[in-house]
């Protein structure tokens, strides 16, 4: 039975902190891997550079933040949808922004689902357990051939 593991591209340390610390409290007990920018995520996801040593299996689910370095999310995510062997990858953009040509971009590219950070931390803990959740435990993921 293969690690159902979440992939958190996120470059902020406090979102980071957050978001984990949401998944823990609601029982998500699944391996989180972090990476902090758009080419530290290409890297892991096709296990080459500093994760050329990393067991190739691909994450449950991705995380995804807009606004990261080297790369953005948006690249990221069109990189992915473009190989094959990530095209049908879940993807969720978790972003603090709340622009309408971000959220369609997101879309025209790919994502799976495009949620905004909420301000609160009650509202966020609860969002990304809302996430850990449906990800992990409810949603079917196609199987590969």
């Amino acid at each position: 039975m293969s690690i159902r593991t979440i992939l958190l591209v996120e470059d902020n340390p406090q979102d980071e902190m957050l978001t984990v610390r949401a998944l823990r409290r609601a029982n998500v007990a699944n391996r989180i891997d972090v990476v902090r920018d758009g080419q530290q995520a290409l890297d892991y996801l096709f296990v080459r550079g500093e994760f050329a040593d990393r067991e190739s299996e691909l994450p449950t689910v991705i995380l995804l933040d807009i606004g990261l370095p080297r790369l953005s999310g948006l690249e990221v995510l069109e990189q992915l949808r473009a190989n094959d062997l990530t095209a049908l990858l879940p993807i969720v953009i978790l972003t603090s922004s709340d622009e309408e040509r971000d959220r369609l971009r997101s879309y025209k590219f790919g994502c799976n689902s495009f949620v905004r950070k909420p301000v609160d931390f009650a509202e966020f803990a609860e969002t990304v357990a809302r996430l850990g959740v449906y990800w992990l435990a409810t949603n079917q993921a196609p199987q590969e051939s």
